[in-house]
């Protein structure tokens, strides 16, 4: 299962060329729903507007290397890492499904691009990477939806209640875990078989429906969050706080007791 490439043996009964249009269909999705979005919440007008107004504000001028320094940084930190989560068990979940989406992702593009015609030779990187990027994504993200949500973990609500904002994580984790069961199945080769054809159905629509229902999900803000953490740091470092009133020099003392209890109110 590991070392087969799934969309390869799909290729036997449906034509490559429509795999490669379905993919072209899901990015235009993304462009789509997040202009919407753009244009509904108005997100980036509203970054470009505290950004100018902050500058007014700032005490120091960046140099262009202490600006490619701040972006760096925050690349390597803020973005690659979710640093802003802290150490503990939500940043963990959210860089397990992180770099386990952008893996399956990654490997789809390339195997259904370039491997899926059922004469080509796929390497054994691909599927492996395929494979293991849905399983971090179906972890990390079962890991998150089950125990680490907010209104779970700190409003003692049940895992079961579905609201709007979790229509991301729902579809994001049902994909990986339909197309890790299609690939199963369909890897079994059975005389007669007919339900890897109904995981694949389940693959497909949990697709449409993870990147159909961007404008109405918290896709978007894969995109916006790194743009939001670049302001924060760049507004740190030339002083304009994003015209927040600077850190106090003797923050209030709380004492042990503050210790008693793990923090987990938000």
């Amino acid at each position: 299962m590991l070392v087969n490439n799934p969309f390869s043996i799909l290729a036997g009964s449906i034509s490559p060329i429509f795999m490669q249009s379905f993919v072209i269909l899901m990015g235009l999705l993304i462009v789509i729903g997040t202009l919407m979005d753009i244009i509904h919440k108005k997100n980036v007008k509203y970054f470009f507007n505290n950004a100018k107004k902050a500058k007014k504000s700032a005490t120091k001028s960046l140099t262009t290397g202490e600006r490619i320094s701040v972006i760096s940084k925050t690349i390597a930190s803020d973005i690659a890492t979710t640093s802003e989560l802290g150490a503990g068990k939500r940043r963990l979940a959210h860089v397990m499904g992180m770099y386990g989406t952008i893996l399956f992702w990654v490997a789809s593009v390339v195997m259904i691009f370039f491997y899926s015609n059922p004469s080509s030779i796929t390497p054994a990187a691909w599927p492996v990477i395929w494979h293991i990027g849905a399983l971090m994504t179906v972890l990390g993200g079962s890991w998150f939806w089950f125990f680490l949500r907010v209104d779970v973990y700190s409003e003692a609500h049940p895992w079961y209640r579905i609201i709007k904002a979790d229509l991301f994580v729902l579809a994001l984790v049902s994909s990986s875990f339909f197309g890790l069961v299609w690939s199963f199945l369909q890897s079994a080769n059975l005389q007669g078989r007919w339900d890897d054809k109904v995981f694949l159905v389940f693959f497909i629509v949990s697709n449409l429906v993870l990147f159909g229902g961007v404008y109405w999900s918290k896709f978007a803000h894969m995109f916006y969050k790194p743009g939001a953490a670049l302001q924060k740091n760049l507004a740190e470092a030339d002083g304009s706080r994003d015209n927040l009133p600077p850190e106090a020099d003797a923050p209030e003392q709380f004492g042990l007791g503050i210790k008693r209890e793990e923090p987990k109110h938000y």
